[in-house]
């Protein structure tokens, strides 16, 4: 295992370290819509490097770093470098909404489904499809929606709520979260399952 710059690389994953704060030489980074990035932060251009290279991967990728570091930059990185770059990313913040609206969310929904769906509409995995979702603090779901989550992703197929029928997706995940979650699943508040599958590339 070489050890470079704070960083970790063990294959076949690659594993990388997003620091918060990197003191005076730690500038912000504007990503352009040439998709380039302005500033002087090495550690987190080196980080960036890395997701390039990772970028043709198919894999899933979960990147944990604390809030500020940057996560959403390297998710848009591997998008756009990757052969999905002309189809969707969608973006869902899994710690933005309560519990019972996220299934909806992440699933879409039928007419009738509970109270309120007036209409039919499509989920984040149905609107990413042949695209990418980033699901940031992805340990913010529960157990159950995990587990409904590692299924979609194994099958790529959902099921909406209400619906009686699955579909078809072909998504690519980038998931993120602010907490070690090698440390959530000893603890059991994260799926070692849907941890392995989703950590091609770790940052830690």
């Amino acid at each position: 295992m070489a050890d470079f710059c704070g960083f970790q690389k063990v294959s076949p994953e690659i594993t990388w370290r997003l620091l918060p704060r990197l003191g005076k030489k730690h500038y912000v980074l504007v990503m352009e819509r040439e998709n380039q990035f302005i500033g002087q932060s090495g550690a987190f251009l080196d980080a960036v490097e890395r997701a390039s290279r990772a970028a043709p991967m198919a894999r899933p990728v979960l990147v944990i770093g604390e809030r500020g570091t940057g996560k959403e930059l390297i998710a848009e990185r591997l998008h756009r470098l990757s052969d999905r770059w002309e189809e969707p990313l969608v973006t869902m913040n899994c710690a933005a909404l309560p519990e019972t609206l996220i299934e909806a969310e992440l699933f879409g929904h039928e007419q009738g489904a509970f109270t309120g769906a007036t209409r039919a509409r499509e989920g984040r995995f149905e609107e990413a499809d042949r695209g990418t979702l980033f699901l940031d603090e992805l340990a913010s779901l529960s157990l159950g929606l995990q587990a409904k989550v590692l299924k979609a992703i194994e099958d790529r197929r959902i099921r909406r709520l209400g619906g009686n029928r699955e579909i078809d997706v072909d998504v690519r995940i980038i998931a993120a979260s602010n907490r070690d979650l090698g440390q959530a699943v000893e603890a059991g508040e994260f799926r070692d399952d849907l941890h392995r599958r989703v950590r091609a590339l770790q940052a830690r």
